[in-house]
């Protein structure tokens, strides 16, 4: 390709796993597979469970279903990707594919941070005004809170694939990670990338920061109306459920904030592929068991599907 907009390069090659040690790559092909696959089976048995349980149909369990079908997609655009290379014995994705898997990577990326304060606000809602849940949360609302997130990360996405399109991209084509980040592109980039690093920190930074801080927020009234119960028991399942959704929302915006919102000079690809891997790979892998195998309802509901399952075979 020529002109100064267009790239020269018309593949990357994706060369994390390649670079470990022979046996290491066997171990690691094989922890992503198993962790792969416990991901989608985990959280297509929440969505099939709710969908098939009346009870369940309610607002809270209406997100987490929309959550477990984000972390499918998440984890589905990279993973299968760099375990299908290492079979094939290849490293090579082709520009455009790299530009299609960094567009989905950062919609379903933005799509984890709106559910996690959404979900934080229906609990805010449940546990700081019970009686008005109801009214609150309203399926109008339900709908809402999710189209307005979907459309938000689409065009979030797209802003940033055209600002990557443009760049050009003239000799290196060595990603050291295991799909097409951002960061990692922008330094093999022969541009400059002042306005993608600018947008990364202004325009990015302000949907994360307000949704961490909304989130936040939601959990500090949760934790003042849970002070003021009587029951003790009360108090440790409410700090329980509470601790484990902060856990994930901790180790999901920790490690963005380390990979995204830092200088690029301050970054190793090696920190950051170990950063990326926490919120790409093991945090939607733990959600099914954070969020639902905790709860009575939801251990109901997939004993039915089970139990489903054995009866038809």
């Amino acid at each position: 390709m020529s002109g100064t907009n267009q790239s020269s390069v018309s593949e990357f090659l994706l060369l994390w796993l390649s670079r470990q040690p022979q046996q290491q790559q066997q171990l690691l092909f094989g922890l992503f597979l198993s962790m792969y696959l416990v991901t989608v089976l985990g959280n297509l048995l929440i969505i099939l469970a709710i969908s098939t349980d009346s009870h369940l149909h309610t607002p809270m369990y209406f997100f987490l279903s929309n959550l477990s079908f984000v972390d499918v997609c998440f984890s589905s655009t990279s993973v299968p990707k760099m375990l299908t290379n290492h079979i094939l014995s290849s490293q090579t994705i082709s520009f455009p594919e790299c530009l299609t898997q960094m567009y989905f990577f950062t919609v379903f990326a933005d799509m984890d941070n709106f559910l996690l304060a959404v979900m934080a606000y229906d609990r805010f809602i449940a546990v700081c005004h019970p009686l008005h849940y109801i009214t609150k949360m309203t399926p109008q609302l339900c709908a809402l809170l999710v189209i307005g997130p979907w459309v938000t990360a689409i065009l979030n996405a797209l802003l940033h694939t055209l600002l990557m399109a443009r760049l050009s991209f003239c000799a290196d084509n060595r990603i050291p990670h295991f799909f097409c980040e951002i960061s990692a592109l922008l330094k093999l980039s022969c541009s400059d990338t002042y306005l993608n690093e600018m947008m990364i920190f202004t325009e990015g930074s302000l949907i994360v920061i307000t949704l961490f801080f909304c989130i936040l927020g939601s959990y500090i009234c949760i934790t003042w109306a849970v002070l003021r119960v009587p029951s003790t028991k009360g108090k440790w399942k409410a700090f329980s459920t509470c601790g484990s959704h902060l856990a994930v929302v901790s180790l999901f915006y920790g490690t963005v904030i380390a990979v995204y919102f830092n200088p690029s000079s301050s970054h190793s690809a090696e920190k950051d592929t170990v950063a990326t891997m926490m919120y790409t790979v093991a945090t939607p892998m733990l959600n099914p068991f954070i969020y639902s195998l905790r709860n009575k309802d939801m251990k109901g509901a997939l004993g039915k599907v089970i139990c489903r399952r054995r009866v038809s075979t």
